[in-house]
């Protein structure tokens, strides 16, 4: 050989000159093949993360795999199966009735509420007489045709006007009269421009339908109303604060939950003392199905500090569960932390995407361990239906044997005599991560009120992805805080189909003159009840 050669901190070393005897040659020649199986290992490596890469910037984001691939573990499936389906130990309650899946296609009924405008077309005079005989015809009837149509939106001018009094004989007597008038009516941004109706569109424009200001800008224009985006931006923040109130009753009755859903997703924030713009992160947190609330919180970095915060004192009084994903800023919040006893739920669609990645290099176990996931959303597919105690029975009896299973298949194919894995692998870091979480992924078969996995908070937090891609970044850490406040309360409005717009017009005209006791009263659901009744 020519020269040494740089081995990596990780790699064997290679002898500078070529030995005399045959065991020497042996040993240099291992040496070559340890470092080939590095290097092939390496590239294996590198391969995956580009593939995974690639999948997700153009890739389908479903991970779905091929049927077919599934029906090689058929003895598998068959295996775990019982001979007979067992039935929960408690009589199961009556399913409600399914709504149909999907909008479906065709011509869809008009909403009878929706305004009519009647347009009547008749028979000109001459067509009217009977061509056969001569007599006028008779009308009998009518047929109605309906279409929609849209009305551009307007903006109006809403003029409050207050009369004055005045005392004439103070007047004539002391010269000095008192004037007296009736006082303004309550408005959340005091002396502002806006009214309510415009504050919601703004809110709504740019936190649901994810318009950014300069958009909304044009968009306003084109009705001949010239307002700066700037003055956009601090009419949500002047709505925020006024909302703050409510927001904090929606953060207490989320922590009145017994489970809660979290996770958080990152976001560019601009600061004028850098160069370039830092990540900030939202983090978002579901109430259970008692407390529908869905509320967001923003914080400046993704330290444990945020959630320890949000999360203080919660789960004094009993047991409760967080379920997120493995996040080690959590860690501390199920050692007590957060001055509570809080109970770790992992989430099994975090571990099958692990699984359903490192598919593209080990297509056997990836797809093997896909199927075994696949036979517990089985059992939930049959329990979806259940109260919480069928649930758990259910789950007790079907998805404990099937995680025991999958547990031992993981263990045989982490150990040598199992083939092996190699532990830096996609393949058995994915193995790894599973073992890692067992315990907490298994929690949710103990309790019905849990779910197999966090997709909920997940699906809460697609309304930062999809506005991320929109308004590209924050303006500030202040903005982050009110993105968070009126961010829950659309969330918390769609949670409860309650239409947001409506929601936030009557909510930020009354809340000024609205008593602290009665706030609870304007809380999304409680308001969508009154609106019920009074319908």
């Amino acid at each position: 050989m020519d020269g040494p050669v740089n081995p990596s901190p990780e790699q064997p070393t290679v002898t500078a000159t070529l030995p005399d005897d045959l065991a020497a040659c042996h040993a240099l020649i291992q040496q070559l093949l340890e470092l080939a199986q590095h290097k092939d290992r390496l590239i294996d490596g590198l391969q995956g993360q580009l593939k995974q890469l690639l999948r997700r910037l153009y890739g389908r984001s479903a991970e779905k795999i091929d049927p077919n691939q599934l029906a090689l573990f058929t003895d598998i499936l068959q295996q775990l199966q019982p001979d007979e389906p067992l039935a929960p130990a408690v009589e199961p309650t009556p399913a409600p009735t399914a709504r149909p899946s999907g909008k479906g296609h065709g011509r869809r009924t008009i909403p009878a509420d929706l305004p009519r405008v009647r347009s009547e077309q008749d028979l000109p005079d001459d067509q009217k007489p009977c061509p056969c005989c001569g007599t006028l015809r008779v009308k009998i009837g009518q047929e109605i045709t309906e279409k929609l149509d849209y009305v551009p939106a307007r903006i109006q001018v809403l003029q409050t006007v207050r009369f004055k009094y005045v005392c004439k004989s103070c007047e004539q007597a002391a010269g000095n009269p008192q004037i007296v008038l009736p006082e303004l009516p309550s408005s959340p941004i005091e002396k502002g421009l806006a009214a309510p109706g415009l504050l919601a569109y703004v809110i709504v424009s740019k936190y649901s339908d994810h318009l950014p200001l300069h958009r909304l800008e044009k968009i306003l224009d084109r009705h001949g109303i010239d307002i700066a985006r700037s003055t956009m931006c601090d009419w949500a923040a002047q709505s925020a604060v006024t909302l703050r109130p409510l927001y904090d009753l929606m953060v207490q009755q989320v922590l009145e939950s017994k489970v809660i859903h979290t996770d958080d997703t990152p976001v560019d924030v601009l600061d004028k003392s850098r160069r370039d713009a830092r990540t900030g992160r939202f983090w978002v947190y579901l109430g259970d199905r008692e407390h529908r609330h869905t509320v967001f919180d923003y914080t400046p970095n993704r330290s444990r500090h945020g959630p320890t915060r949000f999360l203080d004192g919660w789960g004094q009084q009993r047991q409760v569960y967080l379920q997120a994903d493995a996040f080690g800023g959590y860690d501390g919040i199920y050692r007590g932390a957060a001055g509570g006893r809080v109970t770790e739920v992992a989430c099994w669609a975090h571990a099958r995407r692990k699984f359903f990645e490192a598919r593209d290099s080990d297509v056997l176990r990836g797809t093997q361990a896909l199927a075994h996931i696949k036979l517990l959303y089985d059992v939930e597919n049959q329990a979806k239906d259940l109260n919480a105690a069928e649930r758990a029975c259910l789950r007790q009896q079907l998805a404990e044997p099937r995680l025991q299973q999958f547990k031992a298949c993981l263990q045989a194919q982490q150990s040598a005599q199992g083939g092996g894995v190699l532990p830096k692998s996609a393949m058995g870091l994915a193995i790894q991560y599973a073992l890692n979480q067992w315990d907490a992924l298994c929690v949710y078969t103990t309790d019905g009120d849990l779910a197999a996995d966090n997709n909920a908070a997940e699906n809460a937090l697609r309304r930062i992805a999809v506005g991320r891609n929109n308004w590209t970044f924050l303006g500030s850490d202040h903005g982050g805080n009110t993105a968070a406040v009126l961010f829950s309360f659309i969330a918390t409005c769609e949670r409860h189909q309650v239409n947001a717009f409506d929601y936030l017009r009557d909510v930020l005209g009354r809340i000024a003159a609205t008593p602290i006791s009665r706030l609870p009263e304007l809380l999304p659901d409680r308001w969508q009840a009154v609106r019920a009744a009074q319908a």
